[in-house]
C-alpha cells in the first residue's frame, strides 16, 4: 500500500474524516504528485521546502484562489505530519512553508422574519414527504446539527426533550430540543414507511432506506429558495442561522460551542461578528445616551 493510501486510510478508520473530506485529500495529494514528479512512495522523502513553495506559485499563477490554496496546504501538512509520525521521512518541510494570507468570510444566514412559522408552514404538504422535509429544515434550524449527522441520527437518539449526535471524531453531544419540533417528529413517526432502515435512522426515503448527502442538500436548497433572499442556501446555511440567531437572542458562546460540537472557541467566536449589529441595535435602545435624537 502506497503512503498516500495508508494516510487515506489512516483518516477514514483512524479519524473519521467525511466523505467529503477524504475526497478532497486525495485530490489535493495526487495533485501534489503529479506537480512534484513522486513516481514511488520514497520519493516523498526527496520533497523539500522550495518545491512545497514552487507548488504554491504554480497554484496562485493557475487562478486558484487564496482560500483554496491554504486548504491544500493543510492537507500537505497532515500528510507531512503522518509521515513523520510514522517513520516514513526524515524532515517536515511543512514547517518552513507559510500560506498566503485568507481574509475570513462572515457565514451567511437567514434573517429571522424568513423563517418564521407561518412562512415555513406554508410550504409542505400533510403527507409523508411533505412532513419529513419539513421536519428536515427544522432540525437544521433548531438545533443546528450537520448535514452528516442529521443522516445518521438514530430514532433511539430522540427523546420528548433532546436528540443525542454522534458529531465529528465520534463526539457525542445532547442538543435539547422543544415541545413544538418534537410534536413534529410525533407526526412524521406515524406516517414513517418501513422499510431496510426505517428501525434505525430517524430520517428516511419513501422506500425505507436511509437518506444521503445529494437528497437532503437538494430538498434544502429548493425550500430555502422559497423564503430567503439569501445568497447561498444549504443545510449549512441553517447551521448558520441557528447559531446567528442564538447569539441574537442572548445564548453564551461557550454554551453555543458546546451546542454547534465545536472544539474550540475560535471557530464559534466568527458568529460574534453577525451578532454585532443586533448588539448594537439593542444597545441604542436600551441605553439612555444610545438613543439617536
Amino acid at each position: 500500500m502506497s503512503y498516500k493510501d495508508s494516510f487515506i486510510h489512516y483518516l477514514q478508520v483512524e479519524k473519521r474524516y467525511s466523505k467529503h473530506t477524504i475526497v478532497a485529500y486525495e485530490e489535493d495529494l495526487d495533485q501534489f504528485t503529479v506537480f512534484a514528479e513522486l513516481s514511488k512512495s520514497s520519493d516523498w522523502k526527496e520533497v523539500n521546502h522550495q518545491l512545497v513553495r514552487a507548488w504554491i506559485v504554480n497554484l496562485l499563477e493557475s487562478g486558484q484562489s487564496n482560500r483554496t490554496v491554504s486548504r491544500k496546504l493543510s492537507c500537505l501538512r497532515s500528510f507531512f505530519k503522518w509521515l513523520m509520525a510514522n517513520g516514513k521521512v526524515e524532515q517536515n518541510p511543512m514547517l518552513r512553508i507559510r500560506g498566503p494570507k485568507v481574509e475570513k468570510r462572515l457565514p451567511q444566514f437567514v434573517k429571522q422574519t424568513e423563517i418564521e412559522d407561518e412562512r415555513i408552514e406554508r410550504l409542505f404538504s400533510s403527507d409523508f414527504e411533505g412532513v419529513r422535509d419539513r421536519l428536515m429544515l427544522e432540525m437544521f434550524y433548531q438545533t443546528g446539527i450537520r448535514l452528516s449527522e442529521l443522516i445518521e441520527l438514530k430514532s433511539k437518539d430522540v427523546t420528548s426533550s433532546s436528540i443525542k449526535v454522534l458529531g465529528k471524531r465520534n463526539k457525542e453531544r445532547i442538543i435539547p430540543i422543544g415541545s413544538d419540533l418534537f410534536e413534529i417528529i410525533r407526526s412524521y413517526e406515524k406516517l414513517k414507511p418501513a422499510g431496510p432502515d426505517s428501525s434505525l435512522y430517524l430520517f428516511v426515503k419513501k422506500d425505507g432506506r436511509k437518506l444521503y448527502s445529494e437528497f437532503v442538500y437538494r430538498k434544502v436548497k429548493t425550500y430555502l429558495n422559497s423564503i430567503t433572499v439569501s445568497e447561498k442556501k444549504s443545510p449549512h446555511i441553517l447551521r448558520h442561522t441557528f447559531a446567528t440567531h442564538m447569539l441574537n437572542n442572548g445564548a453564551g458562546l461557550e454554551t453555543l460551542k458546546e451546542l454547534l460540537g465545536h472544539a474550540g472557541l475560535a471557530a464559534t467566536q466568527v458568529y460574534t461578528h453577525n451578532s454585532f449589529a443586533q448588539i448594537n441595535t439593542i444597545y441604542t435602545h436600551a441605553h439612555p445616551r444610545g438613543k439617536k435624537k
